[in-house]
């Protein structure tokens, strides 16, 4: 019989992966389930340029479809919903059965959702799919109004957006500042500098508690009494692992599906890959779980390779980018643990500069606003374990690329 690998999940890692797969020399049948009825597309621009350039959904598609049938890989829009190891079968929610011979779990991840009243009215969205955005967009106006629940860098993002598009937009933030989570108060500080700006208030420490109208939202209602006015209302307060078919499937899990370095899991049969996974990442020597397209791309090679018995690990740099107004965030490495933070360039006056993170005196991570030299640096200087002096990297009479020289 042929054999046959299926890719759960029509993601980035899965795009990637049914690629690589041919390319790797497997001459069997790949089938990819998506839970979407679409192939798989980039999501970044969804809370960027998808609203804005009046372009449709193919537009989004990683591959084209010839692509998919050039290489003989069928796609199938359905749900998993349970995985039998011992049998080497899926079941889909529709109760069809599929054998495998090599599974590949490119699962994703989804929306964290909240619990408020009210938070299923008309006119209140998340946005992870196109689906989402093709909702939002039947509420975009000028001189509409909109509410950002959250200000992490979809939120901000999408607030920017809606701005450009001509409404009028706040943003609610629990936390003490926004994106406290993932970057230096330097940069939380400028954020807001820039929004506020551009006509976009943002409140934090604000907890909102209900998101009222009758049929359609009306206005959003915070835990001080304030309410804001909204014909649109967007969450985006995180997103989680889709780790629950693994854990049925008796597959570790640990904040993701825990794989080795060439994305097996428990089974030899089944590799995962994307921000599903939680993988050791050499560079840090530690195990982490990325929300991150370039990372997902990486993984689907590796999760290919070992699929048809190659074993190819990864040593790539975790980086990420994020789109707002004219400023461009170029982000490498990840800043966890940060001990010191060292600016290049005047955050507070500038719309260009660069926040070095340094742990006991070495580069870690950074955050490149306009600056893609510093971004390219950055990554070699993080990726080869390079010392720089925190005043060296503060000094901008030394350019970018003489700062590695001593």
């Amino acid at each position: 019989m042929t054999k046959r690998c299926i890719i759960i999940g029509a993601s980035h890692a899965a795009a990637q992966l049914t690629a690589s797969l041919r390319q790797e020399g497997w001459d069997g049948e790949i089938l990819m389930i998506g839970d979407e009825p679409h192939l798989p597309y980039h999501r970044p621009p969804l809370s960027k340029t998808y609203l804005t350039d009046g372009k449709n959904a193919e537009s989004l598609a990683i591959r084209p479809a010839a692509f998919y049938e050039k290489q003989d890989i069928l796609f199938q829009s359905g749900h998993v919903t349970a995985i039998n190891r011992a049998q080497k079968k899926l079941t889909l929610s529709d109760g069809e059965e599929l054998s495998y011979n090599k599974l590949a779990l490119c699962l994703g991840s989804r929306v964290r959702k909240v619990s408020l009243p009210g938070s299923d009215l008309e006119g209140t969205y998340y946005l992870r799919e196109i689906a989402d955005v093709e909702g939002i967009k039947k509420h975009v106006g000028e001189g509409k109004r909109a509410v950002i629940i959250g200000g992490g860098y979809i939120g901000l993002e999408m607030a920017a957006t809606l701005k450009h598009l001509g409404m009028d937009v706040v943003v609610l933030e629990m936390a003490a500042r926004v994106l406290q989570r993932v970057t230096a108060p330097e940069l939380s500080e400028f954020y807001t500098r820039v929004h506020r700006e551009g006509g976009v208030p943002i409140h934090t420490g604000v907890t909102v508690t209900d998101i009222a109208g009758n049929g359609h939202v009306e206005k959003v209602i915070c835990a001080d009494g304030s309410e804001f006015p909204a014909d649109l209302v967007v969450i985006g307060v995180g997103i989680q692992p889709n780790v629950e078919l693994a854990e049925q499937a008796d597959l570790t899990t640990d904040d993701g599906i825990v794989v080795d370095a060439f994305c097996r899991t428990d089974d030899a049969d089944i590799v995962a890959a994307g921000d599903c996974t939680n993988h050791f990442n050499p560079i840090y020597g530690r195990r982490i779980r990325l929300e991150s397209v370039p990372n997902a791309g990486e993984q689907g090679k590796v999760a290919a390779a070992a699929i048809c018995g190659a074993d190819k690990q990864s040593r790539s740099l975790p980086w990420f980018w994020s789109n707002q107004y004219d400023i461009k965030l170029q982000i490498a490495g990840l800043s966890a643990g940060y001990d010191q933070v060292v600016m290049r360039g005047d955050p507070h006056a500038a719309r260009s500069f660069a926040a070095f993170y340094l742990k006991d005196g070495r580069l870690i991570a950074a955050d490149c606003v306009n600056r893609p030299q510093e971004f390219m640096l950055s990554k070699k200087i993080i990726s080869e374990q390079r010392d720089v002096s925190a005043e060296r990297l503060a000094d901008e009479s030394i350019a970018v690329k003489e700062l590695m020289q001593n």
